[in-house]
């Protein structure tokens, strides 16, 4: 079966809390990701998320004299420091229900203290598209079926 470090990235992409929302704002396109670990050094001290960064991020709609650019803004003060973690031992099934129970989207898989990868619900999206497509090699194929000749029409 699955386990949770069969399945969570672990080329992460991280920013230092001095980073600016322009910065992680970058990253997140760049890399196509949604999630960004905030360490100092070797320590995780927060986590931003793209929903982080688009709510801080000030409106087009304002004039260019009193907008807020996002060069301007520090990750520190936008960050989320209460950050669930899980750890690379625990069950794939209790992370899943984890991220499910609290509406969030991804979780720094640690050991032994330290950051060594991340799981997001998009990985698991991955394990059900895996599970379904194991299931449909296991059903039969119902187009060997001549439903004219069956009772099943």
């Amino acid at each position: 079966m699955f386990s949770i470090e069969a399945i969570m990235s672990t080329n992460l992409i991280t920013v230092p809390p001095s980073a600016t929302l322009a910065e992680a704002r970058t990253l997140m396109h760049d890399h196509r990701i949604h999630h960004l670990p905030v360490m100092d050094g070797e320590s995780l001290t927060g986590l931003i998320s793209l929903t982080n960064v688009l709510a801080a991020t000030d409106s087009f709609l304002r004039d260019d004299g009193t907008r807020i650019h996002a060069n301007e803004i520090g990750i520190a003060d936008v960050m989320v420091t209460d950050v669930a973690t899980v750890d690379v031992n625990a069950s794939l099934r209790h992370a899943a229900l984890f991220l499910e129970k609290h509406k969030i989207g991804c979780l720094p898989v640690l050991d032994n203290g330290k950051i060594v990868g991340i799981i997001t619900d998009t990985d698991f999206v991955a394990v059900a598209i895996n599970l379904l497509e194991q299931l449909e090699e296991t059903e039969p194929d119902t187009d060997d079926y001549d439903y004219e000749d069956s009772d099943v029409a």
